[in-house]
């Protein structure tokens, strides 16, 4: 059948009438091929946008890494603001994003990856779209240049402790010593592995190699820089994709900040923003996981020239923070995971906290959140729109929200 595309959903998936969904399609193509269920099967492109273009990857039809390789970076960009002002909207806010940063191709410093053996070795790389296949990506214009050199030394790896049938999974971050690996779906490490693979990780100059949760090798602390501290997350543990990311979602963060002299950060992390607001702030750090907590802290000990920074460890879905525990407090930050932080978010509202500046990877869950803001007399500023996963259809945003603080009695 023939159909033209309508838009695009939230998943990047091109939708027609019916709805009809078809991979790797553009609003306004007019798209023909089969239809089993609801998707369109090997579509045909018959009159493609304007904003349709080359995919810069060689490997952009089989690797389920990235999704929207074929349109412009503007038609992204525009669609991806789209995405967070349709959220608002729904939600009944009245605001829009003011700008977006896209981060450049071949800066993920983090990634997670799949091997699979084979009977002449093994292969590293992302899963097939809609598949279970891993796919070889040794063209990958996503990732950094430091992560594509290890992938051979993972395939060693994967050849030493996968399973015939089953995959090892890598989740591998960029530091300033070198890689950071972390091994998992592994077979046990016993004496004769640990030697091989130390040799592996001394070879390739990794600064930390983690085997399910035992280190094997640790040449060099698996430093990552917040602010002025050096901080060395816990293997596996949350970092931004990518640096210029992690510095456009930062900066309006400490700009909404400016002035504040007591601030508490809210699902923090190893401190990606705690660390920075500490150079002109006191911090209370929480998070649940005690040692991403203990990260922060041995950072902050060890730098020079911070404010002081407490932590406390405190699962914020269950034990949310009260509004009497921000009586003092001048800013929040939060930054919370994909499904938002509703329940922190309804006491925040009750709070007299005059700033609160939230990160978010999920427009829909953000949006909600912000109703709850502005329904309990906060301002919604300025939103930034952060594309760190450039050709996917995962958008990141920052905003501030003010509230005049009530005078207090004498």
């Amino acid at each position: 059948m023939k159909t033209t595309i309508e838009r695009l959903g939230h998943q990047g998936d091109a939708i027609a009438a019916g709805p009809i969904f078809v991979t790797g399609a553009l609003p306004g193509e007019e798209v023909e091929g089969d239809v089993v269920g609801d998707r369109m099967i090997a579509p045909k492109i018959i009159t493609p946008s304007a904003d349709r273009v080359k995919p810069p990857c060689s490997h952009a039809k089989s690797c389920g890494g990235c999704s929207l390789q074929h349109a412009s970076d503007a038609f992204v960009e525009d669609w991806k603001q789209g995405v967070v002002d349709t959220a608002l909207i729904a939600q009944g806010v009245e605001a829009k994003a003011a700008c977006i940063k896209t981060s450049p191709p071949r800066s993920r410093r983090r990634a997670s990856l799949s091997g699979k053996r084979t009977k002449k070795g093994a292969i590293v790389g992302f899963h097939g779209r809609a598949s279970g296949t891993v796919i070889e990506v040794p063209n990958c214009t996503l990732l950094h240049p430091d992560l594509m050199d290890i992938i051979p030394v993972l395939q060693e790896m994967t050849v030493l402790g996968a399973s015939r049938k089953g995959e090892a999974s890598f989740t591998i971050a960029q530091t300033l010593n070198g890689v950071d690996v972390l091994v998992r779906d592994v077979k046990p490490a016993d004496t004769p592995l640990r030697m091989e693979l130390a040799q592996l990780a001394g070879k390739a100059g990794l600064s930390r190699l983690t085997w399910e949760d035992e280190l094997i090798a640790g040449r060099a602390p698996a430093y990552q820089m917040f602010g002025k501290a050096s901080v060395a997350p816990p293997p596996g543990a949350f970092l931004q994709a990518t640096r210029e990311g992690e510095q456009a979602l930062l900066a309006p963060v400490l700009d909404a900040l400016d002035g504040a002299k007591k601030v508490v950060d809210l699902f923090a992390g190893s401190g990606t923003f705690s660390l920075p607001a500490a150079e002109t702030a006191e911090v209370h750090a929480v998070e649940s996981e005690g040692n991403m907590l203990s990260a922060l802290d041995t950072g902050w000990r060890q730098a020079k020239g911070l404010k002081r920074v407490t932590t406390e460890t405190r699962d914020l879905f269950r034990r949310p923070l009260m509004p009497d525990e921000f009586k003092f407090v001048d800013a929040v930050i939060i930054d919370p995971p994909r499904a938002g932080a509703e329940a922190q978010i309804k006491e925040l509202a009750k709070s007299d906290v005059p700033v609160i500046a939230m990160v978010s990877c999920n427009p829909v869950t953000f949006a909600r959140d912000a109703r709850l803001l502005v329904g309990a007399g906060y301002s919604l500023g300025s939103i930034t729109v952060v594309d760190q996963f450039r050709w996917s259809p995962h958008v990141e945003l920052v905003a501030s929200f003010t509230k005049p603080r009530p005078k207090r009695a004498a």
